[in-house]
């Protein structure tokens, strides 16, 4: 689980904008549909290790399964 105060600031590295945390899993920017992994309760925000989601029912699940990073 990652720190609250820490998800409050995060902001995805391309776009500027808010993520989605989906809990044990990513971070992720459903407006680029890229996922942000997290290793060790730490996300990795680069970009050239982003993950692209290319299917809908992939992005939808995500989006469903995400709580706003920003508080």
């Amino acid at each position: 689980m990652l720190d609250t105060k820490l998800l409050s600031i995060l902001v995805c590295p391309e776009d500027r904008g808010p993520l989605l945390y989906v809990a044990g899993e990513c971070l992720y920017n459903p407006r680029l549909r890229r996922a942000y992994r997290i290793v060790d309760d730490i996300p990795v925000l680069l970009i050239d290790e982003a993950v692209a989601v290319t299917e809908d029912a992939e992005h939808d699940r995500l989006v469903s399964s995400g709580s706003a990073a920003h508080q």
